[in-house]
C-alpha cells in the first residue's frame, strides 16, 4: 500500500495524514486502538466534563468527536470503494459535537462505543483491495480517495489526543 500523495485528500487532510508513520493506516488503526483505551480507560469519570478553555469541548465532547469523524470517514470509504458516483456532504464538526450528548454520558460508555466502531473500521479496509483504495469519490468541495480516508481516521485522531495530551492532561 502506498501513501497518499498531493490530490488524493483535501489540503486540510495532510496535517492528518501526516501523522501517520509508514505504510499501513490499518496497523496504526489497531496500534490507536489499544492505545486509546488504554488512555481513556485511566482518566477518572470526575474528568470527562473537563475542557481547558471556555468554549473549548470537554474530554468527553472529544471522544465523542473521534467516534463521529470515524463513521463517517468510513462510511465515505466505503462509498467510494463501492463506486458512489454522488458527491457525499460535509458536515459540521461543532453542530454534532453540541448534539451528540457525549456530555451526558460515561467515558466508559463512550469508549466501549469508540472500541466497536474502530474494529467496525478495522474490518472493512480489510476487505479492501488495491483497486478499491485507489478509487476517488467527491466529497462535499474535493476528490479524496480510498486509501487517503483510511489515513485521516487514525491521524485525526491521533491529533486529538495529541491535544488531549498536551492541554487537557498535563496539568
Amino acid at each position: 500500500m502506498q501513501r497518499p500523495k498531493e490530490g488524493d485528500y483535501a489540503p486540510y487532510q495532510i496535517s492528518y495524514i501526516s501523522l501517520i508513520e509508514g505504510n499501513n493506516p490499518n496497523e496504526a488503526m489497531q496500534k490507536q486502538l489499544i492505545e486509546t483505551t488504554k488512555l481513556f480507560s485511566s482518566l477518572p469519570e470526575s474528568t470527562g466534563d473537563y475542557s481547558y478553555a471556555a468554549g473549548k469541548w470537554t474530554i468527553k465532547e472529544m471522544l465523542g468527536h473521534i467516534i463521529d469523524t470515524e463513521r463517517i470517514m468510513a462510511y465515505r470509504a466505503l462509498c467510494i470503494a463501492r463506486g458512489e458516483k454522488q458527491i457525499l456532504p460535509g458536515f459540521e464538526q461543532d453542530d454534532y459535537v453540541k448534539t451528540a450528548n457525549s456530555g451526558k454520558r460515561k467515558i466508559a460508555d463512550l469508549l466501549d462505543e469508540y472500541k466497536k466502531v474502530r474494529e467496525a473500521s478495522i474490518t472493512l479496509f480489510k476487505t479492501f483491495d488495491e483497486e478499491m483504495m485507489s478509487r476517488r469519490g467527491k466529497v462535499n468541495t474535493y476528490e479524496v480517495t480510498v486509501n487517503a480516508l483510511m489515513y485521516v481516521i487514525p491521524g485525526h485522531e491521533k491529533h486529538h489526543l495529541n491535544i488531549l495530551k498536551e492541554k487537557y492532561l498535563n496539568n
